[in-house]
């Protein structure tokens, strides 16, 4: 099954390669002007495989970047060439470190059009556009999503995996509204703990993706990079969900 093709989800950012490769880096608190490529490659590869076991298109450029990364790694493991005294060539990294600064500054001014969105949103002028809620976006990325499948994923034990065991999205949609409701919210990793089968897992993914577009279930991270929280919609007449 194709989840891209299945249902149609909104993200408040463009989700490429420059934004896993971020991801990864402030994840682990580096430095962009020495990335340690061995274990960035690694990673970076890791959750490419996470997204082939989700069904997900992989684009073009995200073979690119893994092609760029290894050819990098390849790089820094010969020896170098300098004389005794000499300096070194240029850094390999070189050209992705000059990526993720276009990309910084791209993201900042980004989140500064973002600000002045938000400063202006109820003022309207005459002939200007009405969109409605269906047109607003997710305020999560997806690779926080991703997270938490790869850790569930590390979890199980691939070789019990049966492939005609039957996952319904249905009944992992009605376990999440279950889990949700005699309490406030949940934490996103619990949503799979329960799941033993890398496809328990990816229906639950699915369902969760499937939730969020209902619009019946809301993701909230509070603080960048910590523990991600699934709330319940609020009803019709309900006050709104406060996260703090």
């Amino acid at each position: 099954m194709n989840i891209t093709n299945a249902m149609d989800v909104h993200l408040d950012v463009f989700e490429g390669p420059l934004d896993l490769l971020m991801h990864l880096i402030k994840k682990d608190n580096l430095d962009i002007y020495d990335i340690p490529i061995s274990e960035i490659t690694q990673e970076y590869l890791a959750y490419l495989e996470v997204m082939k076991n989700l069904n997900l298109e992989v684009a073009g450029e995200f073979l690119v970047m893994a092609s760029t990364l290894m050819q990098v790694k390849s790089k820094m493991l010969l020896p170098s060439r300098a004389e005794p005294g000499e300096e070194d060539g240029p850094d390999p990294r070189g050209k992705l470190i000059s990526m993720l600064e276009d990309y910084q500054r791209y993201k900042q001014a980004s989140k500064t059009m973002e600000g002045r969105f938000a400063e202006f949103r109820d003022v309207f002028y005459r002939g200007s556009p009405v969109f409605s809620n269906d047109e607003k976006f997710l305020e999560l990325e997806f690779f926080t999503l991703l997270d938490a499948v790869k850790r569930a994923f590390e979890r199980v034990d691939d070789a019990r995996e049966v492939r005609a065991d039957s996952f319904p999205i249905e009944s992992r949609v009605e376990k999440i509204m279950d889990l949700l409701k005699n309490r406030e919210w949940v934490l996103l990793d619990n949503i799979f703990l329960s799941e033993t089968k890398r496809l328990g897992i990816i229906t639950c993914f699915i369902a969760l993706l499937e939730l969020i577009k209902q619009r019946r279930i809301v993701v909230v991270q509070d603080v960048v990079y910590g523990e991600v929280r699934v709330y319940r919609s609020p009803e019709p007449g309900e006050g709104a969900v406060d996260s703090r």
